[in-house]
Order: C-alpha cells, then sequence, then structure tokens
C-alpha cells in the first residue's frame, strides 16, 4: 500500500473568515463598522482581525491551562462576550491565583461536587435513552439538559421528573431534529461503502497516521481516496465507539502538516488544544465544507442511537452526514473529531466533537 502525500491533509478551514451564517453566530467573527476599501484599510483591517484572533487564541488557552491546573476545585471556565478568559473556582486562593495569571475569577454558585452529582444521576437515569445528554454550563453552574425530537411520551416524562427533582440546579432544553453520528460519509475518505472526513496528520516516532471518527473506524478497515478503491490512504489500526468517538488510520507516507481549507489554500495546524467555552471555532467536512460557530459546553454527554459518548465539545457549529471525523480548530491549533449533532448547514444546528487531546495522549502521536 502507498498513500499519496498530496491527499493526506485535514479537512479544515482559515479562523481569518466572516462568521455568523445560518444564525449560527450573532454578527461575524470580526466586526468592522466602516469599510475601508483602500489597500491601507484593507491591511489595517486585517491586522485587526488578526490582533483579535490572536487575543481570544490567548484566552481560551490560559482558561484551559488554569482549569487543569485547579482539577475538582473548579466547574469550568469560558470566554466571555468581551473576549476574556473566566475560570470558575471555589475559594479566595484559587480566585487570587486566577487573577495574577491574568483571567477572571468567578465564584462557582454550585461546587463542583454537587454538579459531578447531578451528572452521575443523568448517567445512572438516561445513560441508553437516545436523543438525551447534559453538561455543566460553567457561565451559570448549572447542568443543561438537552432532549431531541425523538423523545416523547413515557422516556420525556422520566426526564422531565428526575430534572424537576434536581430543581434549579438543572435547565432543560429542547434540540429540534434528532442527534445521530454523521456516518457514511476535510477531505473525503473513503471506505467499503461509507465516506468520511478526514482529521488531522499525526505522527509517533517515524510512523505516520491520520485521525478521524470512531463510528467511522468501527467499520472501515481500508480507506482510500477515491470511491472506487484505487488511490489507498492507510489502514485502521485503533477505533474506540461508542465511550469516545475516535480511530487512528496508520499510512505509510507522512501527510503535511497543512489542511485544506475550500478556497484553494491551505492553513497550517501546529499543536492540538482544548476547547473552552465561548471560544469561536470553525470545522470541515467532506460534505459542508467550512462551518463556523461557538463552542456551547465542554466534557458533554450524548445518548446517540448507537451508544453513549462521553467527554465531547457541544458547538453552535453545523454539521451533515459525511462530515464525521473532519476537524474543529480554532487558528493553527486542533480541537476536535466532528462525531455528530441535529440539525443541517441550511437551517443551522448543533454539533458534538471528540476531542482531538484525547487520542493524541492515548496513542502518544504529535502533529505532523
Amino acid at each position: 500500500m502507498r498513500a499519496r502525500k498530496s491527499r493526506l491533509r485535514t479537512a479544515v478551514t482559515c479562523t481569518a473568515v466572516a462568521a455568523g451564517s445560518a444564525g449560527l453566530v450573532a454578527g461575524s467573527l470580526y466586526v468592522v463598522r466602516t469599510p475601508d476599501r483602500s489597500a491601507g484599510g484593507q491591511e489595517a483591517a486585517l491586522t485587526g482581525e488578526r490582533a483579535a484572533a490572536a487575543r481570544q487564541d490567548s484566552a481560551g488557552a490560559l482558561a484551559a491551562r488554569l482549569t487543569d491546573r485547579l482539577g475538582v476545585r473548579t466547574a469550568g471556565a469560558y470566554v466571555d462576550s468581551a473576549g476574556r478568559p473566566v475560570v470558575t473556582v471555589t475559594n479566595a486562593g484559587d480566585a487570587a491565583m486566577v487573577r495574577s495569571a491574568g483571567a477572571v475569577p468567578k465564584m462557582t454558585q454550585r461546587s463542583p461536587a454537587t454538579l459531578n452529582r447531578i451528572t452521575a444521576t443523568l448517567r445512572q437515569s438516561f445513560t441508553g435513552v437516545a436523543g438525551t445528554g447534559w453538561a455543566v454550563d460553567p457561565a451559570t453552574s448549572r447542568v443543561t439538559v438537552w432532549t431531541d425530537d425523538s423523545v416523547t411520551g413515557t422516556e420525556m416524562a422520566d426526564v422531565r421528573r428526575t430534572a424537576r427533582r434536581m430543581g434549579a440546579a438543572v435547565r432543560m432544553v429542547r434540540i429540534d431534529g434528532r442527534l445521530r453520528t454523521l456516518a457514511f460519509g476535510g477531505d473525503p475518505i473513503f471506505g467499503q461503502g461509507p465516506r468520511c472526513s478526514h482529521g488531522f496528520n499525526v505522527t509517533r516516532g517515524a510512523r505516520s497516521f491520520f485521525l478521524t471518527a470512531g463510528h467511522c473506524g468501527n467499520i472501515v478497515e481500508d480507506w482510500t481516496a477515491d470511491r472506487f478503491g484505487a488511490e489507498p490512504l492507510g489502514t485502521t489500526v485503533e477505533s474506540s465507539f461508542p465511550g469516545d468517538d475516535f480511530a487512528l488510520v496508520q499510512t505509510e507516507e507522512a501527510g503535511e502538516s497543512a489542511v485544506n481549507l475550500y478556497n484553494g489554500q491551505a492553513q497550517e495546524i501546529t499543536e492540538a488544544g482544548e476547547a473552552v467555552v465561548g471560544q469561536e471555532v470553525a470545522r470541515s467536512g467532506s460534505t459542508t465544507g467550512l462551518a463556523v460557530g461557538r463552542v456551547l459546553a465542554t466534557d458533554a454527554t450524548v445518548n446517540f442511537p448507537e451508544g453513549t459518548v462521553s467527554g465531547l465539545i457541544q458547538t453552535t457549529v453545523c454539521a451533515e452526514p459525511g462530515d464525521s471525523g473532519g476537524a474543529l480548530f480554532r487558528g493553527s491549533t486542533a480541537l476536535g473529531l466532528t462525531s455528530g449533532g441535529s440539525g443541517d448547514c441550511q437551517v443551522g444546528g448543533v454539533t458534538f466533537f471528540q476531542p482531538v487531546s484525547e487520542p493524541m495522549e492515548a496513542f502518544g502521536l504529535d502533529v505532523s
């Protein structure tokens, strides 16, 4: 088997693109109130966009580092509407540490232990009930529980009853459509029937791989760059779904550390990182190309019809069947792999992503 290097690139897109189409984000990623069409004005606008992107990248990275440092003493972090990193804390000492690090501390209204008990109860009660899911909202110290259109009758009554028992600590949200994995289908990758999307090129020592969705890797062993199997890409060597949703595909030739922007250009990916609530992010897949939005939650649990997946990133980014495995990113930082969601890219929806940091750590991988 000989993998073709020209095809081994991630299907993601450039961050310096206007966001907010299809109702995903209010406004655009970068707002210029008075357009200046002169060369100097365009250059100044581009410089402002880059500066704004750099500030948010820095805020997200700082929030992620502080969250990791605090561990069980925080209910999470987020980037607020002003672009500031906000980290929840439980005591004055931690608040001082967060402030000295350059972030905004916020006392959590409910302890992390209380929120963890609520999510544990939900997991015990509703794992296996397709169309349900939940995540902690660090901005409100509440647990958001969602149900899709498939949850009706007795199941819906059970969810509501459980939520009422937890009082104000739980907020219920209805999701239009049905939560589903986006299987069959960056750059397209083909199996024996299914079509999915290429995630990120990675390495382990001298060996080369790429990442895609686990629900794709579970059913495909040999991947090709074309529907007819004439252009081999690689072989699935590890796959995890449900529980997680990632797969590792080994190739014979290293892929470029650049990604398909679906506009004739490429964006370099230099590192893997953690998503933060409130971050503006982009996703690319072989069905819909570029889509943009914001992170709504991290460490989310979703009960898909095929099984339960935990630790996911919830976003306002749209996706459709065939986008599975496609890359979620911010700037040159890899964040996640497309798992599933509801809606489409005409009316919008929610999409969930497997954090890329988990397979990177589990398999000892580096961005290629």
